[in-house]
């Protein structure tokens, strides 16, 4: 590239064989990084807002574990006739026994859930912490 006297017009520059446009940016902290370390911060971004994702998941399946737990004391006490709800329209008649063994199924499934939401919690964990330290080390040289 040849001599451009003033290329990026305040007149700070004039050789584009020793700077490119993005070293001169004050205002973008992530200008002067090279690309391999911009890449890095927009896979930290990804991964921690698909973290966020996987805890809101594990709130929801928290939730209903306690809205099960619930269900499953409450028809342990009762010696009367019980009901289901079936589509939020529809009572339906039930023995107790049917009705726990639901619960209790549903129960193991969402603790399933819950050790699977645990175990990608770790994973995105680690490697948030990996690239965070990757990065952290190249910004402050």
């Amino acid at each position: 590239m040849g001599k451009n006297k003033g290329c990026c017009g305040d007149g700070s520059c004039d050789d584009h064989d020793d700077h490119d446009h993005a070293s001169v940016n004050p205002g973008n902290p992530f200008a002067n990084l090279d690309e391999e370390t911009r890449m890095q911060i927009q896979e930290l971004q990804m991964l921690e807002q698909n973290f966020q994702q996987l805890l809101m998941q594990k709130n929801a399946f928290s939730m209903e574990s306690n809205e099960t737990d619930f269900v499953i004391k409450e028809v342990e006490k009762t010696s009367g006739e019980v009901s289901r709800i079936v589509g939020n329209q529809v009572v339906i008649k039930a023995t107790k026994e049917e009705v726990l063994k639901d619960m209790k199924d549903k129960k193991k499934l969402i603790e399933l859930r819950m050790k699977s939401i645990d175990e990608q919690e770790k994973v995105f964990s680690r490697k948030i912490e990996e690239i965070r330290d990757e990065v952290m080390k190249k910004i402050q040289g």
